[in-house]
């Protein structure tokens, strides 16, 4: 995936986000959809990774194209 495509996904992760999130706070979730919120916010996590990385290898001269997406794993035990 080149930016504007990881770009173009996180879009679209945080739209199926805010839907979701606006309908947890006016009438509450089934537990498929808690299931469903739960994995946009990893994915989205694992997209701003993916970015964050073709950004840094942009910088120091190196190929953005050899970024990969890590598991959902490691990018939710980074430190904020």
């Amino acid at each position: 995936m080149d930016d504007p495509e990881v770009l173009n996904r996180i879009g679209t992760l945080v739209e199926q986000e805010r839907e979701l999130r606006e309908r947890h706070g006016a009438e509450g979730l089934t537990e498929a959809e808690l299931d469903r919120l739960h994995g946009l916010e990893e994915a989205l996590d694992q997209c701003w990774d993916l970015l964050r990385q073709r950004r840094a290898r942009r910088e120091f001269g190196e190929d953005p194209s050899g970024a990969k997406p890590r598991d959902v794993d490691t990018v939710e035990q980074y430190e904020q």
